[in-house]
């Protein structure tokens, strides 16, 4: 892996930038916007969860429709974890600027996991609501329609990033199509779907045979789409963050790191470590030494000034910790309280190019 972090280009070739290019609010097409984009008649984002750049180019031969269509690779966000990415996409804003600047982040001096919209006491939508945690609209203020899973239709993390646009909600990637086709017949100039299942297998499976399988059927699913477009239309494939095997790979912090925690936050490959009051440095200097041979080890205020969030805002500052430990190799950081019903074999939420390198594909009828 490179031996420096991928700081994403935030005015730049970077995923917050796909919509505000693709819905025309640029004052001319970037370069990096595929040329089957530009212009189109309608277009449909479509947003495959954890399919890396480098993931997929390593396995082109199982990936013909997508391997053959116009684009190349843009930068993710930091950190490269859905709740920050789809926010970023979905907004046109830096994490820095939008506040979600994690998987999980201190919100009232609680643990808030944004994609269950939970904190330890449970569901958080009333004491913590959605809207006083991202405020910016989706989508320039325009509304629409988004197709997602029916199960996602109502969380937290829903409100919080698409709130006021036109939910669709379908059960199977079948219906996904369906209702694409039909969005798209009614005249829809812009469709954005959302399609987890590439994240989903490499989380638990690792980046193996069930990993190819899956990205075999989100080809097929690419495919099917790019069928039902109409004359001058687009589908636009994008990502929100790749992935990297870490399996058994686990490194639990050492009685020697946390005796200077407080709490810890983020997720298992950009964990944040909030401090004791008084013993910051104390804690970087810990970090840097038990940790360092195997992640970067920055302040928060390094991570400010190298902008690797984008430009903070008071609010999202105060969600960062102290000291983050960031994994360079295929390593997770365990946090006991950062736990889900399986173990995870796939992992991403650092800054390597495995993680950050995502797809800008696009095709047009």
């Amino acid at each position: 892996m490179g031996r420096e972090p991928v700081v994403p280009d935030y005015d730049g070739a970077a995923v917050n930038n796909v919509v505000p290019a693709l819905l025309g609010q640029w004052d001319e097409s970037p370069a990096w916007l595929p040329d089957a984009a530009v212009d189109a008649d309608q277009v449909v984002l479509l947003v495959l969860d954890g399919l890396g750049w480098e993931q997929l180019q390593e396995r082109r031969h199982r990936a013909p429709v997508m391997g053959g269509m116009d684009g190349g690779a843009i930068c993710t966000v930091a950190p490269s974890t859905t709740a920050c990415a789809l926010t970023s996409i979905a907004t046109g804003r830096s994490p820095g600027e939008h506040g979600v600047v994690g998987y999980r982040m201190v919100v009232n001096g609680s643990v808030l996991n944004v994609l269950r919209w939970s904190t330890p006491s449970g569901d958080a939508r009333e004491r913590v609501p959605p809207a006083g945690i991202q405020a910016h609209e989706p989508f320039g203020g325009e509304r629409p329609p988004v197709v997602t899973r029916a199960e996602f239709a109502h969380s937290g993390f829903t409100m919080a990033h698409l709130a006021q646009t036109r939910l669709t909600p379908y059960r199977m990637a079948s219906t996904l199509v369906t209702e694409v086709r039909r969005l798209l017949g009614s005249g829809e100039p812009f469709v954005y779907a959302y399609y987890e299942g590439i994240d989903k297998v490499a989380h638990e499976y690792g980046l193996a045979e069930h990993y190819d399988a899956e990205l075999e059927a989100a080809d097929r699913l690419v495919a099917d789409l790019a069928e039902t477009l109409p004359a001058g239309a687009a589908l636009v494939v994008t990502s929100d963050h790749g992935q990297v095997h870490v399996g058994d790979n686990v490194i639990t912090p050492t009685p020697d790191l946390l005796r200077h925690v407080r709490m810890q936050s983020g997720e298992a490959r950009f964990r944040w470590l909030h401090a004791h009051p008084g013993r910051e440095a104390e804690l970087l200097e810990a970090a840097t030494e038990l940790h360092g041979d195997t992640g970067w080890v920055r302040s928060r205020d390094q991570i400010a000034e190298e902008r690797w969030l984008g430009p903070l805002t008071p609010e999202a500052a105060g969600r960062l910790g102290d000291v983050a430990l960031v994994a360079r190799e295929p390593v997770a950081y365990e946090d006991p309280d950062d736990s889900g019903p399986y173990h995870l074999i796939g992992r991403h939420g650092s800054l390597t190019e495995a993680e950050m390198l995502v797809p800008l594909l696009a095709t047009r009828a």
